[in-house]
């Protein structure tokens, strides 16, 4: 394709203007939030500057982790996320996890999960398109069980994604918006990206980033 002379160098000179430090700061968002929840029933590192941790647990868990880095308040972010995730014998997942505090609400965007999809003992709210793949979205209650306020009765939400991937980008705003027409709210707690494991063996390393 073409372009005329006196347009090409206007454009090559708009190219070539560096962006502002202030501008690529408003692009990401620092990480500020760790999350570690039973981290001790394996090996949990981190590295919050970096964004990168691990974690690796043996069979045998007595209890359920969930670790990871994030937000300590959640937004409908763009999470960008590198894993390597080895947990195909493991009641475990790999997400976008987080809470909302009224009315509460824990949720989950699953990337990968071991041998346990959630969706498949919940209440099916149908199929959502995201980040070139398909999500089977679902819902359910929970009954008189630990929360972020301490034993409460709340609703969780997920969206699975039916082809497993250990990287890539989650549009959070897709899943937000998706569950808003179920009573999702918008009164954001914190929010990781994060492994959660309550079975079986596994590990994982995992790189974070946000916008």
């Amino acid at each position: 394709m073409k372009i005329a002379a006196t347009f090409a160098g206007l454009l090559a000179t708009a190219m070539a203007v560096p962006v502002a430090n202030s501008d690529l700061m408003e692009r990401s968002t620092p990480i500020n939030y760790v999350q570690n929840y039973n981290g001790n029933l394996g090996a949990f590192s981190y590295n919050e500057g970096a964004g990168t941790y691990s974690m690796y647990w043996e069979d045998g868990v007595n209890g359920d982790f969930v670790v990871g880095l994030g937000w300590s308040t959640g937004s409908p972010r763009s999470i960008t996320y590198s894993a390597n995730y080895n947990a195909a014998s493991s009641g475990s997942y790999l997400s976008v996890y987080g809470w909302i505090n009224s009315p509460q609400a824990e949720y989950y965007i699953v990337e990968n999960y071991g041998d346990y999809n959630p969706c498949s003992g919940a209440t099916s709210l149908g199929t959502l398109s995201s980040d070139g793949g398909t999500y089977q979205v679902c819902t359910d209650t929970r009954y008189n069980q630990p929360s972020i306020t301490g034993t409460s009765t709340f609703t969780q939400f997920f969206s699975v994604r039916q082809s497993k991937r250990s990287s890539g980008t989650v549009t959070t705003s897709n899943h937000f918006n998706f569950w808003a027409q179920h009573g999702f709210g918008n009164s954001y707690n914190f929010q990781v990206f994060a492994v959660e494991a309550f079975n079986g063996a596994g590990s994982a390393t995992v790189t974070v980033s946000g916008s």
